[in-house]
């Protein structure tokens, strides 16, 4: 019996052994990512020392120059600019999902939202060069003089940010217990009384952790934002001229890396860019996790540990006790204040820019004694009277949500389907792609889906398992986890310059599909790690611990009964996540693509065509091929969304079969 004991812990054991092993993998890679970047990037620091680089006002490649200060406020501000936008209309709408529709409805909404995030960026891109920038022009010819601008970035990133604030933001309102809300309705208070004086307030660190991370998705944005915003390496002048052309970090590295000459003072200092950028990204990704924390543990099921700042502090409270009180005892007049200079200084910054400073000021206060009057009027009216007006605005506010994303989608799809013929969908790119059609990028893109998957998804797989059913609370797979939280926060183009370092030029893939590839299979790593866990987690113990009362060693359970108990999130996670590599350019565009190659790749170890950056060639560098513009965006959307709708029936069909 003892020597059974034995060698059932022993076939146990190996299990657990060789999935840490291939989990240590994420750990490996992040540290690659680090290094090679920041390896890269070191050269430029010797030559103009760190503050040079950091704030330097003057980024000239061929005059030697190389400030980056103009690309990292760009980057800034045009992400301040989108969540000025995305947040107000993402709570609303998160706030309407939650609170106000209906069960039915809100099965309907929130999936529909989420068809947002499955917009490649590149569509985003083009629908604002071709729709966005125009129309601004359009209404403001004398203030935006180039057509792109800072605001058209702003917008257009506000709008892809959306998904993130909703989703984010609705799951924060709706895991608010429901005995708030009873007890609130209880004492009398109205729907929309506890709404706005006991959900929201009590989802206020989920909130801000939907803004947050909102910022981290428009900070590491790549392809939108620099088909809209003009790329111009100047600070706006004045700071807040949205009408300036504008570039950020993310769209220098993509313009001028494929240009560099390897080795070189220009080469270093964009990799010491993407190397800023990924810091940026990372500190906004802890901010935004140390908020969740919060969260959790004020509903008591969160992580007791103690945060950084109170190791680091001892649990010191930075406020003095005396200012706590205060601020607490007048909250609601400091709040109100707070709405009137907020709302004084924006209308001047934006009306100055139109008619002038003069002018501008008696906007601002006009605008602010028109906001105090509807304040004034709204508390004038009779409470059901402030509910049926909340929940108005609420409703106006999904009906644009919902009027935004059908536009976007119209509008591809309706300029695009025309153009889709067997000529256009089989044939290849003829005349540098004016004409012809699309069957290179078509089978390439698919190329890269294959080989994308058959790396990451067995990987993702394996280290889910590993983190649901052999980890253990230790230092190994804190790191382990860290890793993968860092290596999900990474922007996408950091591993489009990590691609180009290690794959092609260290490991010497070339620019290659294999390339391709890795560099695709990294960046989607930590999507498919964290659904297969959260699925495996799903799973009752108690199909656990009746196959092991059968005899079923741990690992044979796993394998026989939890992961194809799991098998309808694992699913629909790894499509999901192969549905956003489907539609990323900056990954690739360093390591597995050309624009234009009339034949399909002979081997891995050629490079291919795909639709994300033949689409952004297409409209950025073949001027008269609208017909090929709108139908390689109008394919590249229906594959995207056919996978999102795939992973979407898919989910509902198991959920449906699951009766745990």
């Amino acid at each position: 019996m003892g020597t059974a004991v034995f060698k059932n812990v022993g076939r146990d054991g190996i299990p657990g052994f060789a999935l840490l092993c291939i989990s240590s993998l994420t750990v490996l890679i992040i540290i690659l990512i680090i290094a090679f970047t920041a390896f890269n990037g070191m050269g430029i620091l010797e030559e103009t020392g760190l503050t040079d680089f950091l704030f330097g006002t003057d980024w000239s490649p061929s005059s030697g120059e190389y400030g980056a200060l103009p690309m990292i406020t760009g980057t800034i501000l045009v992400t301040l600019g989108a969540m000025v936008f995305a947040f107000p209309l993402g709570l609303g709408a998160a706030v309407y999902i939650s609170e106000i529709a209906s069960p039915g409805m809100r099965g309907i909404l929130k999936p529909l939202c989420e068809i947002f995030s499955g917009i490649p960026s590149v569509v985003y891109g083009f629908f604002g060069l071709v729709v966005l920038v125009p129309l601004l022009s359009d209404l403001l010819p004398e203030q935006i003089m180039f057509g792109s601008s800072w605001l058209a970035g702003s917008i257009l990133l506000g709008i892809m940010a959306l998904p993130t604030v909703i989703s984010v933001s609705e799951d924060a309102i709706h895991s608010v217990p429901g005995s708030y809300r009873e007890a609130s309705l209880a004492l009398g208070a109205t729907r929309w009384e506890t709404i706005s004086r006991i959900v929201v307030p009590a989802a206020v660190s989920g909130i801000s952790s939907a803004l947050i991370l909102g910022i981290g998705r428009a900070i590491g944005e790549t392809m939108a934002v620099m088909m809209v915003t003009g790329n111009a390496t100047i600070i706006p002048d004045p700071l807040w001229n949205v009408f300036s052309l504008i570039s950020t970090m993310t769209g220098i590295l993509a313009l001028e890396m494929p240009e560099v000459v390897v080795g070189s003072m220009h080469y270093s200092a964009l990799f010491m860019l993407g190397l800023v950028l990924m810091v940026m990204v990372l500190m906004v990704n802890m901010a935004s996790r140390s908020i969740v924390n919060r969260t959790r543990r004020k509903f008591g099921y969160g992580d007791e540990k103690d945060g950084l700042w109170k190791r680091m502090t001892g649990g010191a409270d930075i406020m003095p006790a005396n200012m706590r009180v205060f601020i607490e005892r007048n909250r609601g007049t400091l709040l109100e204040s707070g709405l009137y200079i907020l709302t004084f200084v924006g209308l001047w910054m934006f009306s100055s820019l139109l008619f002038g400073d003069v002018e501008g000021l008696i906007l601002a206060a006009l605008g602010v004694a028109l906001v105090h009057s509807i304040r004034r009027l709204t508390g004038s009216v009779d409470s059901t009277c402030r509910q049926r007006m909340a929940e108005t605005a609420l409703k106006g506010i999904m009906v644009l949500v919902m009027g935004i994303l059908v536009v976007i989608l119209g509008y591809i799809l309706i300029r695009g389907l025309p153009a889709l013929d067997w000529e256009f969908l089989t044939a290849a790119p003829t005349d540098g792609g004016k004409t012809g059609g699309i069957m290179p990028a078509i089978v390439g893109t698919l190329e890269l889906l294959a080989g994308t998957a058959a790396i990451a998804l067995p990987l993702g797989l394996l280290t889910g398992i590993y983190l649901a059913e052999y980890a253990k609370d230790t230092h190994v797979t804190r790191i382990i986890r860290e890793a993968i939280d860092i290596l999900n926060g990474t922007p996408s183009i950091v591993f489009g310059l990590f691609g180009l370092s290690f794959l092609v030029m260290f490991m010497g893939f070339g620019y290659s599909m294999i390339a391709g590839w890795f560099a695709l299979a990294f960046m989607i790593l930590p999507v498919v790690i964290r659904t297969t866990e959260e699925a495996i987690r799903t799973v009752p113990n108690e199909l656990r611990e009746a196959s092991r009362a059968l005899g079923a060693t741990k690992w044979q359970t796993i394998v026989k009964v939890v992961v194809p108990a799991a098998m309808g999130g694992i699913t629909t996670g790894s499509i999901l996540s192969l549905g956003r590599a489907a539609g990323e350019t900056a990954p690739i565009m360093f390591t597995a693509v050309v624009a234009f190659q009339p034949h399909l790749a002979g081997s891995v170890f050629e490079p291919v065509m795909a639709l994300p950056y033949h689409l952004y060639y297409l409209a950025a560098e073949v001027p008269g091929a609208t017909d090929m513009q709108f139908g390689c965006a109008a394919v590249l959307l229906i594959i995207v969304l056919l996978m999102f709708g795939a992973a979407s029936l898919i989910r509902n069909h198991y959920n449906r079969k699951v009766k745990w």
